[in-house]
C-alpha cells in the first residue's frame, strides 16, 4: 500500500544523476536560432569546443552565426521536421512556439533521444545547469531546474574558491599514482592519505 502523503519542502532532494559527455563523440541538434538558441550554443560551446552540433530555423542572429562559424556548427535553414532527429543522440528545443517545442519533446521521447526544452522543465530529460573549468577539473552545478539564478551564482562562488593551480595538482596526482606500487586497494589509500590535507579543515 502507497503512502499519499507527500515529502516535506525541507526534505526534498535532487535525484538527477551527473554525468560529463564526450559531446565531440556525440550529435547534437539545437532546433531554434533566437537568442535561447544561442545561448544554448554558447553555453555548450564554452564547455565543450569540440563538440559536433547542428542548428535548424528558418533565421539566425548574427552573432549566432559568427559563433557557428569559428565552431564548425552546421546551420540549416528550414523548419523542424521529424526527420531531422536522425543520426542525433541530444536534441535542444529553444523556439518560441511552444506547440513546435512540444512536438519536438514528443517525436524525441518515441525516439529515445536525449532531449532539452528551454525554460521548461516538466519537457526536459536532462538541464544545463551551471559549469566550473579550471584545466582537468569541471564541476558541474544542478538546482534541479528550480533556479538557474541560483547555479550561476554558485558558479561564481566556485570559480573564485578553486585555484586554478588545481590543474597542476591533478596532473601531478596522475603522474604520482603510476609510480605506486601495490594492488588497487593499497594505491586508493595511498593517494587518500597524500590528499587528505585538501579537504581537512584547520583549527581555528
Amino acid at each position: 500500500m502507497h503512502s499519499s502523503q507527500t515529502t516535506p519542502i525541507g526534505e526534498q532532494r535532487n535525484t538527477l544523476y551527473p554525468v560529463f559527455l564526450k559531446v565531440r563523440n556525440l550529435h547534437v541538434l539545437i532546433v531554434g536560432g533566437g537568442n535561447v538558441a544561442e545561448e544554448k550554443l554558447r553555453f555548450l560551446l564554452k564547455s565543450s569546443p569540440d563538440a559536433k552540433v547542428t542548428m535548424i530555423s528558418p533565421m539566425y542572429r548574427e552573432e549566432t552565426i559568427k559563433l557557428a562559424e569559428e565552431h564548425q556548427v552546421t546551420m540549416l535553414n528550414g523548419k523542424y521536421h521529424k526527420k531531422l532527429l536522425k543520426g542525433k543522440h541530444i536534441v535542444i528545443a529553444t523556439t518560441d512556439k511552444p506547440k513546435v517545442n512540444i512536438k519536438v519533446y514528443n517525436h524525441c521521447r518515441k525516439r529515445d533521444k536525449l532531449v532539452n526544452v528551454a525554460d521548461n522543465p516538466p519537457y526536459c530529460d536532462f538541464y544545463m545547469g551551471g559549469i566550473v573549468t579550471k584545466g582537468h577539473v569541471k564541476v558541474a552545478i544542478s538546482t534541479n531546474g528550480q533556479s538557474p539564478t541560483t547555479a550561476k551564482r554558485l558558479r561564481q562562488f566556485f570559480e573564485e574558491v578553486i585555484p586554478d593551480k588545481v590543474d597542476d595538482l591533478v596532473q601531478n596526482l596522475n603522474e604520482y599514482r603510476k609510480t605506486i606500487k601495490g594492488d588497487f586497494e593499497e594505491k586508493v589509500e595511498t593517494l587518500n592519505e597524500f590528499t587528505k590535507g585538501l579537504v581537512e579543515k584547520k583549527e581555528a
